[in-house]
């Protein structure tokens, strides 16, 4: 039984970027899907798939590296856990590694970066940092 979806999500991720794969297959769930979305959108992966599997569907996250075969993700960590849930508020996010890193922050308006979630004015729970 897994305690910790999303820390299992990261640790998959981590491993498969340790090893230089090209992608990654897990579970699928709502926040792990907008977990992939704002991996997307900021640049971290190329893409994500949702792929029919059993018993349940996957999410296949399609890994980046740069042109030398350089890891575009170099450190991810979780964040908030089952035993110390970790919120903030808007005015209290600040940029990771002076804006080189990014925090993903499940709000009540979906999973987002810090840096949407300033611009938006939205606090919440602080899932993960990743550079």
């Amino acid at each position: 039984m897994m305690t910790d979806p999303i820390a299992d999500m990261l640790t998959r991720i981590r491993n498969a970027v340790r090893v230089e794969r090209p992608h990654v297959t897990m579970p699928l769930s709502k926040v792990k899907r907008g977990l992939a979305e704002v991996l997307k959108r900021e640049g971290y992966i190329w893409g994500f798939e949702e792929v029919e599997g059993e018993p349940i569907p996957e999410l296949r996250i399609e890994l980046k590296y740069g042109p030398n075969g350089e890891r575009v993700i170099r450190h991810i960590k979780r964040v908030s856990k089952p035993g110390r849930r970790v919120y903030s508020r808007a005015d209290g996010l600040r940029p990771v590694l002076n804006g080189l890193g990014i925090c993903i922050i499940s709000t009540s308006r979906g999973v987002i970066s810090d840096r949407e979630a300033r611009q938006r004015n939205l606090g919440g729970e602080v899932l993960c940092e990743l550079w």
